[in-house]
């Protein structure tokens, strides 16, 4: 017998009629003889609709109780799919985040998971039950308030609970086939993956991929969860989310393919046949800026100086670039970092001005990243060369380049970012030839 930890998403339960297909989902995984748990989130828009109504009674909602309110969109969910699968007669039990043993750090609306003690859930499997967790949310055991994860905090609930369990896999349901090279909705012919390494998709996610969180990809390379992100609205086999030093996740990733083949009819069925496409796929984010620090003098030193000052500010620096020196004896330092973090990072450098000794400040909220990713970047040359070309032939403008072995990002003007990324998705040859269907229209 298998343990499969399911996970679905807002769009998947938003309203009664999802939320009886996926019951009967879940039902049809556990008549075919496995255990399952189940991590659910809140209804459709439920979250964004109570925390509308939080500022709408306070300003600054306090925080344990913006934790209390949160926390209840998920509980309604488990509830009432508990109470479809019972009415198709199969035994049911749902549970709250600390039932479930979510033990988590006391930070308010996005604490830490730094245990799992699924007790009360490993009881009601070996009784036969049906578990369904309250995703999204915790318990701090000092504290001994209810905390949330937040966004995107059922995926990793869910794959903190497969961890915990040792489930054989945990699925992802949302509301797209699987994973794809891009966001379908800006490239409608956007190719659905079979496979992807878990390196591959951690640097997706960390670039604005948005179908899976980067907690969560994070929490399942960490722990050696296989992860299989599929539709809730079809029984498509999806994609999966392996690691392929892992002996059981590249079986089972091979075997999945196998599985796909032999429904297509086409290519090997050769469950050694894995070899890495040379790019997995393309993200973009929108939700950064751009910070210049202008005129800073070239000595050791200044450097440190600048990003200590950002650090005490709480901005995470994502990509920097420092100019080559001028005759003056001068340099430029260009950092992105959110949006969020724009202001704060502002105000604490000007008022440390005079001591870096830097001219002026320059802001720009206009820019948008995009990141090509892939393993097979390692043995293949002329990607960047392909990359360049590309934007160049469409007019799009760089202004910073960063790199690791299986990514190259590049900022470019925001209003541009769509544009890039089809010229990079098509140049590349990622482009399928259909296109894909996002079933609920927010690739949740």
């Amino acid at each position: 017998m298998s343990l499969i930890v399911q996970k679905f998403g807002g769009s998947s339960v938003a309203d009664a009629e999802s939320i009886k297909r996926v019951a009967k989902r879940i039902v049809e995984t556990r008549k075919a003889g496995n255990e399952v748990v189940v991590a659910v989130s809140a209804m459709g828009d439920t979250t964004d609709e109570l925390l509308d109504l939080a500022h709408e009674v306070a300003p600054i909602p306090a925080p344990r109780e913006l934790d209390m309110l949160m926390s209840a969109g998920e509980r309604i969910s488990m509830a009432l799919l508990a109470m479809a699968i019972e009415s198709m007669g199969h035994t049911a039990r749902s549970f709250t985040g600390s039932q479930a043993g979510m033990i988590t750090d006391a930070q308010h609306g996005a604490a830490r998971i730094v245990d799992v003690t699924p007790v009360r859930l490993r009881e009601a499997l070996d009784e036969g039950a049906i578990v369904i967790v309250a995703g999204f949310q915790g318990f701090n055991r000092d504290t001994k308030d209810i905390t949330t994860l937040g966004r995107g905090g059922s995926d990793t609930t869910a794959v903190a609970l497969a961890a915990a369990l040792d489930a054989d896999v945990c699925e992802i349901y949302t509301d797209v086939d699987g994973i794809f090279t891009m966001d379908p909705r800006v490239v409608p012919k956007a190719r659905k993956l079979d496979v992807i390494t878990s390196e591959e998709m951690l640097e997706l996610a960390a670039n604005g991929a948005k179908v899976l969180y980067i907690r969560a990809v994070e929490y399942a390379r960490r722990h050696g969860v296989t992860l299989h992100v599929r539709s809730s609205f079809n029984n498509n086999l999806g994609t999966i989310v392996y690691d392929p030093e892992n002996p059981a996740a590249a079986a089972f990733a091979a075997a999945h393919l196998k599985s796909i083949r032999s429904a297509s009819a086409q290519g090997t069925e050769s469950e050694s046949a894995m070899e890495e496409p040379m790019i997995a796929g393309v993200a973009t984010d929108l939700s950064e800026a751009k910070i210049t620090v202008v005129g800073v003098p070239d000595v050791p030193g200044k450097a440190a100086q600048i990003f200590t000052i950002v650090a005490k500010s709480g901005a995470n620096i994502d990509m920097i670039v420092q100019n080559v020196s001028s005759s003056t004896g001068l340099t430029d330092i260009s950092f992105t970092l959110p949006k969020a973090d724009g202001q704060a990072a502002l105000t604490a450098l000007r008022a440390e001005q005079e001591a870096v000794a830097f001219k002026s400040l320059a802001y720009d909220d206009q820019i948008g990243k995009l990141a090509l990713v892939g393993a097979g970047m390692r043995t293949n040359a002329g990607v960047s060369a392909l990359l360049f070309t590309a934007l160049y032939e469409s007019g799009i403008n760089i202004e910073m380049i960063s790199t690791s072995e299986i990514r190259i990002s590049v900022v470019t003007r925001a209003d541009t970012i769509n544009d890039a990324v089809r010229a990079i998705h098509t140049a590349f040859g990622l482009d399928g030839d259909a296109e894909a269907v996002v079933h609920a229209g927010t690739g949740r």
